[in-house]
C-alpha cells in the first residue's frame, strides 16, 4: 500500500499550530509525530509550509445536470481542489432538480466518474415531494435544501403546512435559503417602474433587502424551534440576522446554525460601482456595516461555517441588464486564498479559519472521519505556502465560465499541494491524471 511522508509541516488543527511530520498510508493518516522515519514512503519536504485539513464546502452549485454551459461537476471540482477544497456538497437547483431519490442517485453516478473532490448532494424539498423526502435514508446524502421565500431555479417552498411537515419529518440537517418573496417582488416592481429593465446594479441590495432576509430567516428559525428540526441557515448577508443565532452553547449542541459566504465577508455595496453584475448574488452583498457585523458574529461563534455558494454563470449572461442578469458567481478556486488574505490583514487566524471551513462543516453534517488532521482520518490535506504572490488572471482561472470576482487581484499565498484520500491530486499547478474522490459518508 502506498505510503507518503510529509516532512516538516506546520500543522494547523483543532485550535493549535505545531511542527510535525505526517505519514499517509493508503486513504488515511497513519501517524502524526515530531520526526517520522519511514523508508518505504515517498517523502515530500514541506519546508515549514502550513498543512491544513482539506476545506469542506457545504454549498456549491456545479450546474450539472442541465446547466453545463456554466459549469460541470468535473470542471468545478477540478477548480476546487486547486483551491484546497477537498469535499463539496452540491445544491439541488439543477435541471432536472434533485427532488427525487432517482435524480439524486443519477447525480452520484456522474460524480463517481467525474468528481475530483469528495462529493455529496443536498436533496431539494418542494411543495409536492414530502413522501419522497420521507423515503430518503438519513445517511444517503448531506441533507435537505429548502428555498424559503425566494428561489433560484423555481424551487420555492411556500405552502406553510408542507413546510411544517418537512421540518417535522426529517432527521437530516435542513439547509435553507431565506429571502422573502413578497418583499422582493414589491421592491423589484417599484424600481422596474422607474428604470425598466436597466435597474442600476447598486440597487440589488435594496431590492433583495435586509428586511426580506430577516423576515424569512426569523420565520424559519421559529418553525425549527416549534418542530425541533435541525436547521442550518445558508449565506447570512445582514447584520440584523446575526442576532438570531447563539454562541452560548458549543456547535455539537446547537439545533440551529448559520453560515456566511466569502463574498459577504469580502465585498460591500461600495463594490457595485466597479464590479457590477460580477458581484450580484442572492442574497445580495450589502453594506459595510453588514459586513462588519457578519465578521463579528463569525469570530464570536454565532456563525458556525464559512462556505462559497459557488454558482457560475457565463460572462455573456452576466452582461445582461439587471432584470435578466442571473445572480451568483464562481468562488471555489479562490475561497481559501481570499480567507488567507484576511488572515494576513489581521481579521482572522488560521486556526479560526480551519475551525469554520473544515472542523465545523464536518461536525455539522456528521461526516465520517473528515475535517481534521487526526490519525485514522481520511488524508484530505492542503499544503499552503505564504508570501508567494498569485495574481488572478483570465489565463489561470479554472472555472468553465472563465471569470472571477477577484480578477486582477493579487493574493499573497499559494496552494502547493492538495491530497484527496491520501492521493496527491494537485501539485504546484499540475493535476494528477488519477481521480481519487469518494462519496461522502455520514455517522448519524
Amino acid at each position: 500500500m502506498q505510503k507518503t511522508l510529509l516532512k516538516n509541516a506546520t500543522v494547523i488543527n483543532e485550535g493549535k499550530r505545531f511542527e510535525a511530520d505526517v505519514l499517509i498510508k493508503g486513504d488515511f493518516i497513519e501517524r502524526i509525530d515530531g520526526d517520522i522515519s519511514e523508508t518505504t514512503a515517498k517523502v515530500i519536504e514541506c519546508g515549514g509550509d502550513y498543512l491544513l485539513p482539506g476545506i469542506i464546502d457545504d454549498q456549491v452549485h456545479f450546474r450539472e445536470p442541465g446547466l453545463t454551459h456554466k459549469g460541470t461537476i468535473a470542471t468545478e471540482s477540478r477548480a476546487a481542489i486547486a483551491g484546497g477544497i477537498t469535499s463539496f456538497m452540491e445544491q439541488p437547483n439543477t435541471d432536472p432538480q434533485t427532488t427525487t431519490i432517482e435524480k439524486l442517485e443519477a447525480k452520484f453516478a456522474v460524480a463517481r466518474n467525474d468528481a475530483w473532490a469528495n462529493y455529496s448532494f443536498l436533496f431539494g424539498g418542494t411543495n409536492t415531494n414530502l413522501e419522497e423526502l420521507k423515503r430518503l435514508d438519513k445517511n444517503a446524502c448531506s441533507g435537505v435544501k429548502l428555498f424559503l421565500g425566494s428561489s433560484t431555479g423555481n424551487m420555492l417552498v411556500d405552502d406553510e403546512k408542507v413546510l411544517e411537515q418537512i421540518f417535522s419529518n426529517t432527521e437530516m440537517v435542513i439547509s435553507t435559503h431565506c429571502e422573502d418573496e413578497g418583499t422582493i417582488k414589491a421592491n423589484l416592481e417599484k424600481y422596474r417602474l422607474e428604470y425598466g429593465e436597466r435597474i442600476p446594479m447598486r440597487l440589488h441590495p435594496v431590492i433583495r433587502s435586509e428586511e426580506a432576509c430577516y423576515l424569512s430567516s426569523s420565520k424559519a428559525i421559529a418553525l425549527a424551534k416549534k418542530t425541533g428540526a435541525r436547521l442550518h441557515v445558508f449565506h447570512l448577508s445582514t447584520g440584523i440576522e446575526t442576532d438570531l443565532f447563539t454562541n452560548s452553547i458549543p456547535l455539537e449542541e446547537k439545533k440551529i446554525t448559520a453560515e456566511v459566504c466569502i463574498h459577504h465577508l469580502w465585498f460591500s455595496d461600495e463594490d457595485y460601482k466597479k464590479k457590477g453584475a460580477f458581484i450580484k448574488w442572492n442574497p445580495a452583498v450589502k453594506s459595510v456595516k453588514d459586513r462588519d457585523l457578519l465578521w463579528e458574529a463569525l469570530l464570536d461563534d454565532r456563525i458556525d461555517v464559512i462556505a462559497t455558494d459557488h454558482a457560475p454563470h457565463t460572462r455573456e449572461e452576466k452582461e445582461n441588464p439587471y432584470t435578466r442578469c442571473p445572480s451568483g458567481g464562481p468562488l471555489v478556486q479562490h475561497a481559501l486564498l481570499a480567507m488567507l488574505e484576511k488572515e494576513k490583514e489581521g481579521k482572522i487566524t488560521k486556526e479560526k479559519m480551519v475551525e469554520k471551513m473544515c472542523h465545523n462543516p464536518a461536525k455539522l453534517f456528521d461526516l465520517d472521519r473528515r475535517g481534521f488532521i487526526r490519525e485514522g482520518y481520511y488524508a484530505d490535506l492542503v499544503q499552503i505556502r505564504s508570501n508567494v504572490p498569485q495574481k488572478v488572471e483570465r489565463s489561470n482561472i479554472l472555472y468553465k465560465c472563465q471569470w472571477s470576482p477577484f480578477e486582477g487581484l493579487t493574493f499573497s499565498s499559494k496552494v502547493m499541494r492538495t491530497f484527496i484520500n491520501g492521493h496527491l491530486a494537485y501539485e504546484n499547478g499540475i493535476f494528477s491524471e488519477k481521480k481519487n474522490a469518494k462519496r461522502l459518508t455520514f455517522d448519524r
